[in-house]
């Protein structure tokens, strides 16, 4: 199992940005995960939603974890999200994930398929012994229509790999009713950016982001601002990051988000079909909005040398 600090602090879902032609652009890619390490965040997370997982093959998914793992430093993890429809190819790729180096894996219930509760756990743990590598259930049922019930986690709680939760529910009680129910067994991450902050109040002690796809800084500052217990300044710039927060939460996502990094020079605006790039008063109006945060930016603080509140991440340092 990996020695490196999992599930603390940030975790940027990365955008996949592509070429005219359709073509992974490798050089891009770099980039933007060089200003997310830059900026503080604890991981790295490809292949997920906003990696237009559904878009890439197989290969294009090793290819991405082999590229990230060559460039990146040796003390940020590396996650591979695995959203598949069949049980037997997502235990494939669970195990040639490990065998190319990734650090964890973050799981989706089975895709196109409504399981039910015994077939979700039943898909989890079959996972789970298939593989050493730490695991993170993604619980989102607002996009993906599975709940992973707090009665499930007591039943996965058994795999002692799946040992965190992307928390996606957008009800904040239920980071609470996981806390009440397993103290520290689930190490819980937010994974909702329109509530972040909230989550992490609640006892969070991570967060999956979107926007910081395009604004690492900025995202990465607000959560360091609540551990060190400055609050008010946290505030400040988690009120002036909302309306680009509430990009997170629209069924085009990759679209807006990618709009948003591009205009930061952290991506470009291509898209794979079914998903097209945005046109008309569509993207004038996503424009505006980032084009509006940009001129009124905060000036953040020093957050990167904040005294911290957790052993855990001093030690990661």
């Amino acid at each position: 199992m990996s020695k490196k600090e999992l599930w603390h602090g940030v975790y940027p879902a990365l955008l996949t940005p592509f070429t005219e032609d359709g073509a992974i652009d490798y050089d891009m890619f770099k980039k933007n995960f060089f200003a997310q390490i830059d900026a503080g965040v604890s991981g790295l997370i490809i292949a997920g939603t906003l990696g237009e997982a559904s878009t890439l093959s197989r290969q294009e998914k090793f290819d991405l974890l082999a590229f990230t793992k060559q460039h990146i430093p040796a003390h940020i993890p590396i996650v591979l999200n695995i959203a598949e429809q069949a049980t037997a190819e997502a235990v494939s790729i669970a195990e040639k994930a490990e065998e190319l180096g990734a650090d964890a894996l973050m799981l989706l219930p089975p895709m196109r398929y409504k399981a039910s509760d015994r077939e979700v756990v039943y898909y989890f743990r079959t996972i789970a012994k298939a593989t050493n590598l730490p695991i993170m259930i993604y619980n989102n049922p607002v996009d993906y229509a599975i709940n992973v019930t707090v009665d499930m986690f007591a039943e996965l709680a058994e795999s002692p790999n799946i040992q965190a939760v992307k928390e996606s529910t957008r009800d904040l009680t239920n980071v609470t009713r996981m806390i009440n129910r397993f103290g520290d067994r689930f190490k819980v991450l937010g994974g909702v950016d329109t509530i972040a902050l909230e989550t992490q109040l609640m006892g969070a002690i991570g967060s999956v982001a979107g926007l910081v796809d395009a604004f690492p800084r900025e995202t990465v500052a607000i959560y360091r601002l609540v551990k060190a217990g400055m609050l008010t300044e946290a505030l400040a710039i988690y009120r002036w990051f909302m309306p680009l927060l509430e990009l997170d939460i629209h069924p085009r996502l990759v679209q807006y988000i990618k709009l948003a990094a591009t205009a930061e020079g952290l991506s470009n605006e291509y898209v794979r079909a079914p998903r097209l790039t945005l046109e008309g008063e569509e993207r004038a109006r996503v424009q505006k909005i980032i084009d509006d945060a940009i001129k009124t930016r905060p000036e953040l603080p020093n957050y990167l040398n904040l005294p911290l509140n957790s052993e855990i991440e001093k030690a990661s340092l």
